[in-house]
């Protein structure tokens, strides 16, 4: 491993003078800067971490608090993690990763621990108690999801009014004037949480303007309560035709509970998921979907902080709330409403 010291031989000066070239804390000649840049790239040097954090007060370490609570799916959850991790290394910075329910205090112990220089915030609710700290903090932060009040907060996610409506739109252009929408378990809309509740909104909206009925109903994970969801929503509805699908875990139990009701699918029912495109692509038939861009938001959820923790002026120009547009991509799960009835 490349030294300061092989670095200070190459270049033929003291080491201290290359320490001075790194960090920037002493003005050195022009001619002095160059030759020890220039044996930095000829030997290959990379200082240490751990040096490098000293030097700049920073512990190049981004914290991800992404509570896992009842009824959040942690595969789509890991897919943010993900791309978070990943584009944190491309600027050098590591991430710890805070699972635990913790609210306000667990901001204010990391804040106060000095152990991340920036918080990337998950599972953001329309009254989220975290904000109020959020704006005090001296850490820099951005969200993915966005509060009711959003005032002041850099955030990023899906345009998910625009997905429930372009589920809708989709099923609506076929000719079904029946939908449903199998939402999140319970315990997420009563959580008020932003990507749920937004869908709906979009879903009920969308309905409205397009004449068509338009109910809602949430979904547990478990086999037997898409069954009883599915059978009590065609009881009280049997004119639906076309079903939204805001639940990851449910849509393999789904598909065979309506194989076990006689539904066929698109031909009896169609169905339209807000999904990765590999759980939509993996089904029989592949379901028509709007993607989660979880690598496009955790990207650039991450290049938001790197630009604040610079002072680039990038970040000062960042708008407060970024919205992905919601990209439907229709497949085998959806077509035109059946003339005959279903019931």
């Amino acid at each position: 491993m490349v030294t300061i010291a092989d670095v200070a031989r190459h270049a033929g000066v003291a080491t201290s003078t290359v320490s001075y070239v790194l960090s920037g804390k002493r003005t050195i000649s022009p001619d002095t800067r160059e030759r020890v840049q220039r044996s930095v790239r000829a030997l290959g040097y990379r200082p240490n971490a751990s040096a490098r954090a000293l030097a700049s007060q920073r512990s190049n370490v981004l914290a991800l608090v992404m509570p896992l609570r009842t009824g959040m799916h942690v595969p789509v959850m890991m897919q943010f993690a993900s791309a978070v991790v990943t584009t944190a290394r491309r600027f050098d910075h590591d991430v710890l990763l805070l699972t635990a329910d913790e609210g306000p205090a667990g901001l204010e112990r990391v804040a106060q621990s000095s152990l991340v220089d920036a918080l990337v915030v998950m599972d953001v609710e329309l009254h989220d108690e975290r904000v109020p700290i959020l704006r005090e903090l001296p850490l820099p932060s951005v969200l993915i999801g966005y509060p009711e009040d959003s005032d002041g907060l850099t955030c990023i996610d899906l345009d998910f009014v625009g997905a429930g409506a372009a589920c809708v739109d989709h099923l609506a252009d076929l000719g079904h004037r029946s939908l449903a929408l199998l939402g999140t378990p319970s315990a997420v809309y009563e959580r008020q949480t932003g990507f749920a509740q937004r869908t709906l909104t979009g879903f009920t909206e969308a309905a409205a303007r397009r004449g068509v009925l338009g109910v809602e109903t949430p979904c547990e994970h478990t086999f037997d309560a898409v069954l009883h969801t599915v059978e009590q929503l065609l009881a009280e509805h049997p004119d639906i035709t076309g079903l939204v699908v805001q639940n990851e875990p449910i849509i393999g139990p789904l598909l065979d509970v309506l194989r076990r009701l006689g539904r066929r699918v698109p031909e009896d029912m169609s169905l339209v998921a807000i999904c990765a495109d590999d759980v939509a692509e993996r089904q029989v038939p592949q379901l028509s979907s709007v993607t989660i861009p979880a690598e496009r938001i955790g990207e650039q959820a991450v290049e938001a902080l790197i630009a604040k923790l610079a002072a680039a002026p990038a970040a000062e120009a960042a708008p407060d709330l970024t919205l992905l547009p919601p990209a439907l991509t229709a497949r085998g799960s959806s077509g035109p409403q059946d003339s005959r009835t279903t019931a």
